[in-house]
């Protein structure tokens, strides 16, 4: 199993190789984000776009053109919902790195939902999802992707979780370690929304690979289920933050409403900003808009000139 995976993922890279040249890393736009001053690039998460996706009122395969030509984002991070069964389809991954090249974007990580969970307190089921996540982490090699977003669900006390979601991870951050791909986790509900408790389990773990992706609004512990948008129970969303960000390979700058100055409404961004710099962070923060009185296009391109704006200040 391990050998055939390992024999795929070589014959992938080749089949990418020729091509796309190098796979989109070689492009101006991934030579810009190294040489930057700024201590953070702006990418653009596929989330974003996801009602449009939902209604067939756009493609997955056009989602790197739509970032640069109508945003002028080029660095994107994908959601595997929009492509969830193409995670071994060379010629599918080999459009999309067309695609990539050829507006100038890097690819910079997926987004893992719906392949079991990785706190599962059941030993075999852990497993069995650690091993549906390998696919993945195959597709961002292949896409020139640096990371995987998982997620660090489970059933079961806060300490059950926690200990099976740090063995789910370590397990998967194994894999992913010997192709060079991280794995980060979102704060995404549960357990996962409480900062001490997530960087607990980033702890337990201790691997290079393995960290965290900070939302700036996933911080709901516990949604009415009655109506998912209210939240029953929430964590602080700046200090659990500075919690995650030690651990963070990444950063996800939530977006749901605005006033008329232009900034969200629901989270101070220069707050929030001023403490992912204070952590030393210097990579990739992506826009995640989800509101819905704006347009998703909008929503995105406010969300933006706010991070340029707070960037700017904070530079």
């Amino acid at each position: 199993m391990q050998a055939d995976r390992r024999h795929f993922l070589k014959l992938m890279s080749g089949l990418a190789i020729g091509a796309t040249g190098i796979g989109c890393l070689g492009s101006k736009a991934a030579a810009a984000s190294g040489a930057s001053p700024v201590f953070f690039e702006i990418s653009l998460a596929q989330w974003s776009l996801h009602k449009a996706l939902f209604a067939k009122q756009m493609d997955n395969l056009d989602f790197a053109a739509k970032a640069r030509k109508d945003f002028g984002i080029g660095i994107v991070e994908y959601v595997n919902q929009f492509f969830k069964d193409k995670a071994n389809d060379t010629a599918y991954l080999n459009e999309m790195l067309k695609r990539c090249k050829d507006n100038d974007v890097k690819n910079h990580l997926i987004m893992i939902d719906g392949e079991g969970e990785l706190g599962n307190l059941n030993e075999a089921e852990r497993i069995k999802a650690v091993e549906n996540h390998y696919r993945w982490v195959d597709a961002a090699k292949y896409l020139g992707c640096a990371t995987i977003r998982v997620n660090a669900a489970g059933k079961g006390s806060a300490e059950e979780v926690a200990k099976a979601a740090a063995d789910g991870l370590s397990r998967l951050g194994e894999y992913g370690s010997k192709v060079g791909i991280n794995v980060i986790v979102e704060n995404h509900g549960g357990y996962s929304s409480n900062g001490a408790w997530l960087s607990g389990v980033m702890k337990q773990v201790n691997k290079p690979n393995v960290g965290t992706l900070p939302d700036f609004g996933n911080f709901c512990i516990k949604r009415d289920p009655a109506n998912w948008r209210t939240c029953q129970e929430s964590y602080d969303r700046y200090q659990g933050t500075a919690e995650l960000m030690p651990f963070a390979k990444g950063v996800s700058a939530k977006s749901n409403n605005f006033d008329e100055a232009g900034n969200e409404k629901e989270t101070d961004y220069m707050k929030i900003l001023k403490i992912v710099k204070d952590s030393g962070f210097k990579g990739i923060v992506g826009i995640e808009y989800e509101g819905d009185v704006l347009s998703e296009d909008e929503g995105i391109r406010k969300t933006k000139a706010l991070l340029e704006k707070v960037r700017t200040a904070l530079s």
